[in-house]
């Protein structure tokens, strides 16, 4: 599988060079390809997870691309089981629609779709609607469920073709994809040309600041090849004839930018708040090396503590499981060292239960085999739901039991 990888050797925003190593995690399989039985005696590769930052245009991403064909083709996350993303999507129409005021029957279209929640909600409001998503299984059932999706890659070939069949957009959506491809000239070359002239694109990425800020390194994943600023794509607009002319911070993904573009010299003004945040990162040296170093210092000490008390507990002949299957939980069980310290993981998702995790293949199981097999601690891998997770199973905390959160700080309740 080693040709499934790539190391790229510029910039992905700015073409430039010289790229510095920012931040060393180890390496992983692709983080959400949990195995079923049959799967098991199957080697899963790993692949580096190293940040590079770019010290022409300061933009952080990884440079060993996988193929995405191999991370995307046959995807299993969908957004509509994930925990307030319909609610939050609500939302999202509801904002683009006050602040666009687009004509009833105008054109949207979204880029990595997904299962068509977001287009749903424009659709409602009369809207004509079209997703693109490479993940074949959920665009055909996004397709069946009445939100058309086309079953591949977004390029600015397919965005020409898009243009000449139905006309140019009214508004273009891509949320938590924009980190997702290595050509994003070329993506944002499509967009250009699907939009009318006075139409905007809307994007939502994670925001590199509340990353390097709430101790979120196991958002790094192989699908995320990018860790956005502000200040960085707000040049790499600008030379793809667009701007960027307002940027809102929202709690999504443990805190990410809701972006809006148009094209050079549409009708919208510029928000004060780009130049706000460009500011703020200034001010948090996000384009400093020395940033991303003393980020590394303070995981590699949680990492110790964490480690300490694991390796306590289990000498004193403690059960330790994990709780959370998804694509973060790969990173911090390979950087953390913690497959031998989990008997089993269990998961809310019943897709997830039943599999085995990437790599080290530990058991995901249901939540209820921690009232079943009695577990004395349960650490919390999705930890950024430790809040609903504890709420959900206080009966095991009544029994006896004890949660650990890793992040942003060992905590034992």
């Amino acid at each position: 599988m080693r040709g499934s990888v790539f190391r790229r050797n510029t910039c992905r925003l700015c073409d430039g060079h010289e790229l510095e190593l920012a931040l060393h995690l180890d390496p992983t399989p692709i983080a959400d390809d949990y195995v079923s039985v049959e799967r098991l005696a199957m080697v899963q590769e790993t692949y580096p997870l190293d940040l590079f930052l770019c010290r022409t245009c300061g933009h952080v991403q990884l440079l060993d691309v996988v193929d995405p064909e191999v991370l995307f083709g046959d995807y299993v996350y969908v957004t509509s089981i994930s925990l307030g993303l319909v609610e939050h999507f609500r939302r999202y129409a509801d904002d683009v629609l006050r602040r666009i005021i687009p004509p009833v029957g105008a054109f949207v279209v979204e880029i990595g779709s997904n299962d068509g929640t977001l287009l749903k909600f424009f659709q409602d409001r009369g809207m004509c609607a079209l997703g693109i998503d490479p993940a074949r299984g959920i665009a055909r059932k996004a397709t069946e469920s009445g939100i058309e999706t086309l079953p591949t890659f977004f390029t600015s070939e397919l965005a020409r073709k898009i243009r000449l069949e139905r006309g140019a957009a009214t508004i273009v959506c891509a949320n938590n994809v924009f980190a997702h491809g290595d050509n994003l000239a070329d993506m944002v070359e499509g967009v250009r040309e699907l939009l009318a002239p006075d139409a905007v694109f809307v994007f939502e990425v994670s925001y590199l600041v509340d990353i390097v800020q709430k101790m979120l390194f196991d958002t790094i994943y192989h699908e995320h090849l990018c860790y956005h600023s502000v200040k960085p794509l707000d040049r790499f607009f600008r030379r793809h004839g667009m701007e960027l002319i307002d940027i809102e911070r929202i709690a999504s993904k443990g805190g990410s930018l809701r972006a809006t573009v148009q094209l050079t010299g549409g009708p919208r003004a510029m928000s004060p708040k780009i130049e706000e945040l460009i500011a703020l990162e200034a001010s948090l040296g996000l384009d400093r090396v020395e940033t991303f170093r003393a980020f590394a210092a303070k995981i590699e000490s949680v990492k110790t503590q964490l480690l300490e008390l694991l390796h306590d507990l289990k000498s004193q002949g403690r059960t330790i499981v994990g709780y959370g299957a998804s694509a973060t939980v790969t990173t911090l069980i390979y950087h953390f060292e913690l497959s031998d310290k989990l008997s089993f993981i269990v998961d809310d998702n019943p897709t997830k239960q039943n599999s085995f995790s990437p790599g080290h293949h530990i058991p995901v199981l249901s939540p209820q085999a921690i009232y079943e097999r009695k577990p004395e601690y349960v650490l919390i891998l999705a930890w950024q739901y430790a809040e609903p997770i504890k709420e959900k199973h206080h009966a095991f905390l009544e029994q006896g039991g004890h949660f650990i959160v890793p992040l942003p700080r060992v905590e034992v309740i």
